[in-house]
Protein backbone atom coordinates (compact mmCIF):
# COMPACT_ATOMS: atom_id res chain seq x y z
CA UNK A 1 0.00 0.00 0.00
CA UNK A 2 1.36 3.71 -0.44
CA UNK A 3 1.69 5.49 2.08
CA UNK A 4 2.19 9.53 2.25
CA UNK A 5 3.28 11.47 5.20
CA UNK A 6 4.67 15.16 5.95
CA UNK A 7 7.97 13.24 4.33
CA UNK A 8 6.56 12.75 1.67
CA UNK A 9 6.68 16.96 0.98
CA UNK A 10 8.98 19.04 -0.77
CA UNK A 11 7.98 21.95 1.94
CA UNK A 12 10.74 23.14 4.37
CA UNK A 13 10.47 23.42 7.49
CA UNK A 14 9.62 26.86 8.71
CA UNK A 15 12.10 28.33 10.71
CA UNK A 16 12.89 27.80 14.11
CA UNK A 17 10.50 24.82 14.49
CA UNK A 18 12.28 22.04 13.47
CA UNK A 19 12.60 20.49 17.20
CA UNK A 20 9.05 20.28 16.92
CA UNK A 21 8.05 19.33 13.07
CA UNK A 22 10.79 16.22 13.94
CA UNK A 23 8.58 14.88 16.36
CA UNK A 24 5.92 14.49 13.59
CA UNK A 25 7.38 13.49 10.35
CA UNK A 26 6.16 10.38 10.50
CA UNK A 27 2.82 11.65 10.56
CA UNK A 28 0.64 10.18 7.68
CA UNK A 29 -1.40 12.06 5.14
CA UNK A 30 -4.58 10.45 3.22
CA UNK A 31 -4.09 10.14 -0.45
CA UNK A 32 -6.22 13.09 -0.28
CA UNK A 33 -4.97 15.37 2.16
CA UNK A 34 -1.64 14.96 0.27
CA UNK A 35 -3.02 15.75 -3.04
CA UNK A 36 -4.66 19.14 -1.57
CA UNK A 37 -1.38 20.31 0.00
CA UNK A 38 1.66 18.79 -2.24
CA UNK A 39 1.25 22.16 -4.40
CA UNK A 40 0.08 24.61 -1.72
CA UNK A 41 2.66 24.08 1.79
CA UNK A 42 5.47 26.34 1.30
CA UNK A 43 6.53 25.18 4.89
CA UNK A 44 5.69 22.75 7.92
CA UNK A 45 5.29 24.11 11.42
CA UNK A 46 3.49 23.50 14.05
CA UNK A 47 0.39 25.31 16.22
CA UNK A 48 0.67 26.57 19.11
CA UNK A 49 -1.55 24.67 21.03
CA UNK A 50 1.39 21.83 19.41
CA UNK A 51 4.16 23.73 21.64
CA UNK A 52 1.68 24.36 24.65
CA UNK A 53 1.28 20.00 24.95
CA UNK A 54 5.02 20.04 24.44
CA UNK A 55 5.47 22.13 26.70
CA UNK A 56 3.06 20.50 29.38
CA UNK A 57 4.21 16.73 28.97
CA UNK A 58 7.76 16.79 28.69
CA UNK A 59 8.44 14.08 25.90
CA UNK A 60 11.22 12.28 24.33
CA UNK A 61 12.79 13.93 20.89
CA UNK A 62 10.86 12.57 18.11
CA UNK A 63 7.65 11.85 19.70
CA UNK A 64 4.12 13.39 21.00
CA UNK A 65 2.55 12.67 24.50
CA UNK A 66 -0.23 9.96 24.79
CA UNK A 67 -3.68 11.88 24.60
CA UNK A 68 -3.19 13.44 21.35
CA UNK A 69 -4.64 13.09 17.54
CA UNK A 70 -2.18 14.40 15.41
CA UNK A 71 -3.94 16.81 12.98
CA UNK A 72 -3.32 18.91 10.27
CA UNK A 73 -4.40 22.79 8.92
CA UNK A 74 -3.23 24.72 6.49
CA UNK A 75 -2.58 28.59 7.91
CA UNK A 76 -3.55 31.43 5.26
CA UNK A 77 0.23 32.28 5.12
CA UNK A 78 0.80 28.84 3.35
CA UNK A 79 2.05 26.85 6.63
CA UNK A 80 0.53 23.39 6.78
CA UNK A 81 0.94 23.20 10.45
CA UNK A 82 0.47 20.26 12.73
CA UNK A 83 -1.62 20.51 15.95
CA UNK A 84 -2.48 17.93 18.64
CA UNK A 85 -5.72 17.67 19.58
CA UNK A 86 -6.94 16.04 22.97
CA UNK A 87 -8.29 12.77 22.34
CA UNK A 88 -7.56 10.22 25.01
CA UNK A 89 -8.14 7.17 22.09
CA UNK A 90 -4.66 7.56 21.39
CA UNK A 91 -1.55 6.72 22.86
CA UNK A 92 1.84 8.17 22.03
CA UNK A 93 3.30 9.51 18.92
CA UNK A 94 -0.43 9.90 17.68
CA UNK A 95 -0.93 5.79 17.60
CA UNK A 96 -4.51 4.56 18.32
CA UNK A 97 -5.15 2.20 21.67
CA UNK A 98 -5.42 -1.02 21.00
CA UNK A 99 -9.06 -1.25 21.08
CA UNK A 100 -11.96 1.30 20.31
CA UNK A 101 -13.71 1.04 23.54
CA UNK A 102 -11.78 2.56 26.29
CA UNK A 103 -11.25 1.28 29.97
CA UNK A 104 -11.38 3.86 32.82
CA UNK A 105 -11.14 3.02 36.73
CA UNK A 106 -13.19 4.28 39.51
CA UNK A 107 -10.47 5.08 42.39
CA UNK A 108 -8.74 7.49 44.00
CA UNK A 109 -6.22 5.10 45.81
CA UNK A 110 -3.36 5.43 44.25
CA UNK A 111 -1.69 2.21 45.84
CA UNK A 112 -4.09 0.38 43.12
CA UNK A 113 -4.59 2.79 40.42
CA UNK A 114 -0.51 2.44 39.26
CA UNK A 115 -1.52 -1.22 38.90
CA UNK A 116 -3.96 -0.44 36.06
CA UNK A 117 -2.54 2.87 34.97
CA UNK A 118 -0.99 1.59 31.90
CA UNK A 119 -4.14 0.56 30.68
CA UNK A 120 -6.76 2.76 30.91
CA UNK A 121 -8.09 6.34 29.20
CA UNK A 122 -10.10 8.13 32.32
CA UNK A 123 -10.08 7.63 35.67
CA UNK A 124 -13.33 8.89 37.84
CA UNK A 125 -13.99 9.69 41.15
CA UNK A 126 -16.10 11.43 43.48
CA UNK A 127 -16.38 12.91 47.04
CA UNK A 128 -17.66 9.27 48.42
CA UNK A 129 -14.38 7.39 46.18
CA UNK A 130 -11.54 10.27 47.67
CA UNK A 131 -12.88 10.15 51.16
CA UNK A 132 -14.89 7.48 52.27
CA UNK A 133 -13.23 4.77 50.08
CA UNK A 134 -9.68 5.84 50.56
CA UNK A 135 -8.75 9.25 52.59
CA UNK A 136 -10.56 8.08 55.70
CA UNK A 137 -10.31 4.31 54.64
CA UNK A 138 -7.45 2.96 57.72
CA UNK A 139 -7.44 0.07 55.03
CA UNK A 140 -6.50 1.99 52.28
CA UNK A 141 -4.86 5.28 53.01
CA UNK A 142 -2.06 2.95 54.72
CA UNK A 143 -0.12 5.07 57.67
CA UNK A 144 -2.54 7.95 56.78
CA UNK A 145 0.16 8.88 54.09
CA UNK A 146 -2.73 10.90 52.30
CA UNK A 147 -4.70 13.91 54.09
CA UNK A 148 -5.91 16.50 51.91
CA UNK A 149 -7.70 15.73 48.65
CA UNK A 150 -5.06 17.87 46.72
CA UNK A 151 -2.27 15.63 47.74
CA UNK A 152 -4.22 12.63 46.48
CA UNK A 153 -4.96 13.98 42.30
CA UNK A 154 -1.47 14.86 42.34
CA UNK A 155 0.02 11.51 43.61
CA UNK A 156 -2.87 10.14 40.50
CA UNK A 157 -2.08 12.70 38.53
CA UNK A 158 1.84 11.57 38.40
CA UNK A 159 0.94 7.94 38.14
CA UNK A 160 -1.75 8.19 35.32
CA UNK A 161 0.62 10.49 33.04
CA UNK A 162 -0.89 12.52 29.76
CA UNK A 163 -3.03 10.17 28.04
CA UNK A 164 -5.66 9.15 30.19
CA UNK A 165 -8.29 12.23 31.36
CA UNK A 166 -8.89 12.66 35.17
CA UNK A 167 -12.91 13.19 36.32
CA UNK A 168 -13.25 14.84 39.35
CA UNK A 169 -16.27 16.10 41.44
CA UNK A 170 -16.56 19.19 43.19
CA UNK A 171 -17.17 19.10 46.98
CA UNK A 172 -20.61 20.36 46.59
CA UNK A 173 -22.12 21.36 43.46
CA UNK A 174 -24.89 23.24 45.14
CA UNK A 175 -22.64 26.30 46.40
CA UNK A 176 -24.33 29.37 45.18
CA UNK A 177 -21.52 31.36 44.50
CA UNK A 178 -20.75 30.29 41.47
CA UNK A 179 -17.23 31.87 41.37
CA UNK A 180 -16.39 29.33 44.57
CA UNK A 181 -17.46 26.41 42.34
CA UNK A 182 -15.50 28.19 39.21
CA UNK A 183 -12.42 28.67 42.00
CA UNK A 184 -12.82 25.01 42.96
CA UNK A 185 -12.71 23.84 39.32
CA UNK A 186 -9.58 26.18 38.58
CA UNK A 187 -8.07 24.52 41.68
CA UNK A 188 -8.33 20.82 40.08
CA UNK A 189 -7.11 22.78 36.34
CA UNK A 190 -3.78 23.30 37.79
CA UNK A 191 -3.13 20.11 40.03
CA UNK A 192 -4.46 17.92 36.93
CA UNK A 193 -3.29 19.78 33.84
CA UNK A 194 -5.59 21.75 31.71
CA UNK A 195 -5.34 18.68 29.00
CA UNK A 196 -6.59 16.06 31.51
CA UNK A 197 -9.13 17.60 33.75
CA UNK A 198 -12.39 17.03 33.61
CA UNK A 199 -14.97 18.21 35.84
CA UNK A 200 -17.82 15.75 37.31
CA UNK A 201 -21.39 17.92 37.51
CA UNK A 202 -24.04 15.85 38.77
CA UNK A 203 -27.48 15.43 37.81
CA UNK A 204 -29.92 17.43 40.61
CA UNK A 205 -33.25 16.82 40.21
CA UNK A 206 -35.70 18.08 43.40
CA UNK A 207 -32.85 18.79 45.39
CA UNK A 208 -31.24 22.31 46.03
CA UNK A 209 -29.58 24.72 48.05
CA UNK A 210 -32.37 25.10 50.43
CA UNK A 211 -33.50 20.99 50.76
CA UNK A 212 -30.10 19.98 50.48
CA UNK A 213 -29.57 19.83 54.35
CA UNK A 214 -32.54 17.04 54.46
CA UNK A 215 -29.91 14.57 52.75
CA UNK A 216 -27.71 14.94 55.97
CA UNK A 217 -29.99 14.86 59.14
CA UNK A 218 -32.59 12.54 60.62
CA UNK A 219 -34.11 10.19 58.48
CA UNK A 220 -31.77 12.15 55.28
CA UNK A 221 -35.34 11.92 53.47
CA UNK A 222 -36.77 14.30 51.00
CA UNK A 223 -40.33 15.54 51.73
CA UNK A 224 -41.30 15.58 47.76
CA UNK A 225 -41.08 13.20 45.11
CA UNK A 226 -38.01 12.66 42.18
CA UNK A 227 -41.01 13.74 39.62
CA UNK A 228 -42.13 17.10 41.32
CA UNK A 229 -38.66 18.54 40.29
CA UNK A 230 -39.54 22.49 39.07
CA UNK A 231 -37.31 23.56 36.40
CA UNK A 232 -35.36 25.57 38.26
CA UNK A 233 -33.98 22.68 40.22
CA UNK A 234 -34.15 20.22 37.70
CA UNK A 235 -32.07 21.84 35.60
CA UNK A 236 -29.69 23.49 37.72
CA UNK A 237 -27.03 20.50 36.70
CA UNK A 238 -27.35 21.01 33.05
CA UNK A 239 -27.21 25.22 33.73
CA UNK A 240 -24.03 24.24 36.11
CA UNK A 241 -22.35 21.69 33.56
CA UNK A 242 -23.22 23.91 30.35
CA UNK A 243 -21.77 27.18 32.49
CA UNK A 244 -18.34 25.40 33.02
CA UNK A 245 -18.46 24.09 29.43
CA UNK A 246 -18.36 27.72 28.49
CA UNK A 247 -15.41 28.53 31.11
CA UNK A 248 -13.50 25.65 28.72
CA UNK A 249 -13.73 22.89 31.13
CA UNK A 250 -14.86 19.76 29.71
CA UNK A 251 -17.59 18.06 31.66
CA UNK A 252 -18.75 14.66 32.96
CA UNK A 253 -22.58 14.84 33.60
CA UNK A 254 -23.14 11.99 35.71
CA UNK A 255 -26.07 10.45 37.47
CA UNK A 256 -28.16 8.85 34.42
CA UNK A 257 -29.81 6.27 35.41
CA UNK A 258 -33.14 6.08 33.16
CA UNK A 259 -32.99 6.51 29.35
CA UNK A 260 -35.35 9.37 29.47
CA UNK A 261 -32.05 11.58 30.83
CA UNK A 262 -30.14 11.67 28.03
CA UNK A 263 -31.52 13.94 25.36
CA UNK A 264 -32.16 16.49 28.07
CA UNK A 265 -28.64 15.74 29.54
CA UNK A 266 -26.43 16.14 25.70
CA UNK A 267 -28.47 19.71 26.06
CA UNK A 268 -25.63 20.77 28.54
CA UNK A 269 -22.79 19.85 25.86
CA UNK A 270 -20.80 17.42 28.18
CA UNK A 271 -17.79 15.34 27.27
CA UNK A 272 -18.87 12.05 29.10
CA UNK A 273 -22.64 11.01 29.70
CA UNK A 274 -23.22 7.51 31.87
CA UNK A 275 -24.98 5.08 31.93
CA UNK A 276 -25.69 3.26 35.45
CA UNK A 277 -26.10 0.19 35.68
CA UNK A 278 -26.20 -1.75 38.93
CA UNK A 279 -28.54 -0.27 41.37
CA UNK A 280 -30.94 -0.33 38.33
CA UNK A 281 -31.18 -3.95 37.45
CA UNK A 282 -30.78 -5.10 40.99
CA UNK A 283 -34.28 -2.43 42.11
CA UNK A 284 -36.01 -4.46 38.91
CA UNK A 285 -35.52 -7.52 39.75
CA UNK A 286 -36.41 -6.68 43.62
CA UNK A 287 -39.93 -4.96 42.41
CA UNK A 288 -40.63 -7.15 39.77
CA UNK A 289 -40.32 -10.48 42.45
CA UNK A 290 -42.62 -8.61 44.90
CA UNK A 291 -44.88 -7.74 42.24
CA UNK A 292 -44.72 -11.77 41.34
CA UNK A 293 -45.70 -12.49 44.38
CA UNK A 294 -48.85 -10.52 44.49
CA UNK A 295 -50.41 -11.93 40.79
CA UNK A 296 -49.10 -15.66 42.46
CA UNK A 297 -51.27 -15.22 45.45
CA UNK A 298 -53.32 -12.51 45.58
CA UNK A 299 -51.82 -11.13 49.25
CA UNK A 300 -52.00 -7.68 49.26
CA UNK A 301 -49.18 -7.80 52.00
CA UNK A 302 -46.45 -7.80 48.83
CA UNK A 303 -48.07 -4.69 47.76
CA UNK A 304 -47.36 -3.02 51.30
CA UNK A 305 -43.86 -4.68 51.25
CA UNK A 306 -43.16 -2.87 47.69
CA UNK A 307 -44.90 0.44 49.02
CA UNK A 308 -42.16 0.45 51.99
CA UNK A 309 -39.63 -0.35 49.53
CA UNK A 310 -40.51 2.30 47.22
CA UNK A 311 -39.95 5.20 49.59
CA UNK A 312 -36.49 3.72 51.36
CA UNK A 313 -35.26 3.99 47.92
CA UNK A 314 -36.63 7.43 47.09
CA UNK A 315 -39.80 6.51 44.27
CA UNK A 316 -41.81 8.10 46.46
CA UNK A 317 -41.42 10.55 49.35
CA UNK A 318 -42.83 9.46 52.64
CA UNK A 319 -45.63 10.82 52.10
CA UNK A 320 -47.02 8.38 49.84
CA UNK A 321 -46.48 5.28 52.17
CA UNK A 322 -49.86 5.14 52.31
CA UNK A 323 -50.47 5.51 48.54
CA UNK A 324 -53.31 2.99 47.19
CA UNK A 325 -52.12 -0.68 46.51
CA UNK A 326 -53.40 -0.45 43.03
CA UNK A 327 -51.33 2.17 42.24
CA UNK A 328 -48.50 0.92 43.56
CA UNK A 329 -48.83 -2.59 41.65
CA UNK A 330 -49.64 0.04 38.34
CA UNK A 331 -46.69 1.83 38.95
CA UNK A 332 -44.04 -0.76 38.98
CA UNK A 333 -45.15 -2.59 36.36
CA UNK A 334 -45.53 0.68 34.24
CA UNK A 335 -41.35 1.22 35.52
CA UNK A 336 -40.62 -2.30 34.54
CA UNK A 337 -42.34 -2.14 30.91
CA UNK A 338 -40.06 1.14 30.51
CA UNK A 339 -37.35 -0.95 31.42
CA UNK A 340 -37.89 -3.59 29.12
CA UNK A 341 -37.05 -6.34 31.97
CA UNK A 342 -39.48 -9.20 30.44
CA UNK A 343 -38.08 -9.12 26.85
CA UNK A 344 -34.58 -9.11 25.42
CA UNK A 345 -33.91 -5.58 25.17
CA UNK A 346 -33.81 -5.15 29.17
CA UNK A 347 -33.35 -8.54 30.63
CA UNK A 348 -29.38 -7.94 31.07
CA UNK A 349 -30.39 -4.54 32.09
CA UNK A 350 -28.49 -3.35 29.31
CA UNK A 351 -31.22 -1.36 27.71
CA UNK A 352 -30.42 2.07 29.21
CA UNK A 353 -27.15 1.72 27.27
CA UNK A 354 -28.46 0.53 24.07
CA UNK A 355 -30.59 3.58 23.79
CA UNK A 356 -28.15 6.06 24.73
CA UNK A 357 -25.87 4.59 22.17
CA UNK A 358 -28.12 5.16 20.04
CA UNK A 359 -28.87 8.59 20.89
CA UNK A 360 -25.60 9.34 20.69
CA UNK A 361 -25.41 8.27 17.14
CA UNK A 362 -27.73 10.50 16.18
CA UNK A 363 -26.64 13.89 17.86
CA UNK A 364 -23.92 16.41 16.78
CA UNK A 365 -22.02 16.52 20.08
CA UNK A 366 -19.61 13.90 17.97
CA UNK A 367 -16.71 13.56 20.47
CA UNK A 368 -19.17 13.24 23.31
CA UNK A 369 -18.37 9.47 25.03
CA UNK A 370 -20.47 6.98 27.29
CA UNK A 371 -19.34 5.77 30.15
CA UNK A 372 -20.65 2.50 31.36
CA UNK A 373 -20.15 2.82 35.06
CA UNK A 374 -22.02 0.75 38.29
CA UNK A 375 -20.96 -2.41 37.35
CA UNK A 376 -21.17 -6.09 39.63
CA UNK A 377 -22.28 -9.49 39.85
CA UNK A 378 -20.26 -12.20 37.21
CA UNK A 379 -22.42 -10.87 34.23
CA UNK A 380 -22.36 -6.79 33.94
CA UNK A 381 -19.46 -7.02 32.28
CA UNK A 382 -19.90 -10.17 30.06
CA UNK A 383 -23.09 -8.93 28.80
CA UNK A 384 -21.27 -5.36 27.76
CA UNK A 385 -18.42 -7.43 26.33
CA UNK A 386 -21.15 -9.29 24.00
CA UNK A 387 -23.65 -5.94 23.63
CA UNK A 388 -20.39 -4.21 22.25
CA UNK A 389 -19.77 -7.21 19.44
CA UNK A 390 -23.75 -7.09 18.12
CA UNK A 391 -23.72 -5.68 14.62
CA UNK A 392 -25.83 -2.55 15.40
CA UNK A 393 -23.08 -1.26 17.61
CA UNK A 394 -19.92 -1.64 15.60
CA UNK A 395 -19.55 1.49 14.63
CA UNK A 396 -20.14 2.94 18.29
CA UNK A 397 -17.43 0.89 19.89
CA UNK A 398 -15.33 4.39 19.79
CA UNK A 399 -17.85 6.41 21.71
CA UNK A 400 -17.67 3.73 24.78
CA UNK A 401 -15.19 3.76 28.14
CA UNK A 402 -16.01 0.89 30.63
CA UNK A 403 -15.65 2.25 34.07
CA UNK A 404 -15.28 0.17 37.30
CA UNK A 405 -13.03 -0.37 40.41
CA UNK A 406 -10.01 -2.05 39.51
CA UNK A 407 -10.89 -4.95 40.48
CA UNK A 408 -13.93 -5.66 39.27
CA UNK A 409 -12.36 -5.73 36.07
CA UNK A 410 -9.58 -7.85 37.33
CA UNK A 411 -12.30 -10.17 37.56
CA UNK A 412 -12.55 -11.05 33.79
CA UNK A 413 -8.55 -11.01 32.89
CA UNK A 414 -8.95 -14.94 33.93
CA UNK A 415 -10.32 -18.34 33.98
CA UNK A 416 -10.42 -21.15 35.87
CA UNK A 417 -8.75 -22.36 32.79
CA UNK A 418 -5.48 -20.17 33.60
CA UNK A 419 -5.18 -21.52 37.30
CA UNK A 420 -5.27 -25.36 35.77
CA UNK A 421 -2.81 -24.13 32.99
CA UNK A 422 -0.47 -22.43 35.02
CA UNK A 423 -0.43 -25.55 37.79
CA UNK A 424 0.75 -28.00 34.83
CA UNK A 425 2.88 -25.05 33.49
CA UNK A 426 4.88 -25.30 36.68
CA UNK A 427 5.07 -28.25 38.03
CA UNK A 428 6.45 -29.15 34.54
CA UNK A 429 8.94 -26.53 34.89
CA UNK A 430 9.61 -27.62 38.84
CA UNK A 431 13.30 -28.42 39.29
CA UNK A 432 14.31 -27.82 35.71
CA UNK A 433 16.99 -25.35 34.82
Amino acid sequence: MLKFGLFSLSAPIARGEEEYVSRVMDAELSREEYLSVRDSARFIGVTDRFRDVISDFPTPEGGTPAGFRREFMMSPDGVLRVDLFRDISYDKNGVPRPTKVLYSADSANPYEVKHVAPFIANLTCNPLIIYDLFINNPDANAGKKFKTRDEVMREIASILGPGCDISVELNNPFEKDFNALLDEAERFRELLGKYRVVIKVPHTGVINAENMHKLLEGDKKLDIGYDDAKAIDAMYGHALALKLHEHGFRINFTLMFEPYQTRLALQARPYFINTFLRQRLVQSGKINSYVESYENTGNIAYLEELRGYLVNNDFYPPSRFTAKPQEVLDFCKNLLKYRHFYDEQGRDGLDGMRHNLRVLRNCNMLDTRLIVCSMDGPDNYPDIDKLLCEPEFQDMNNRVVITAAPDYLARFTSTSQVTGYQRRFLNAAKGQD
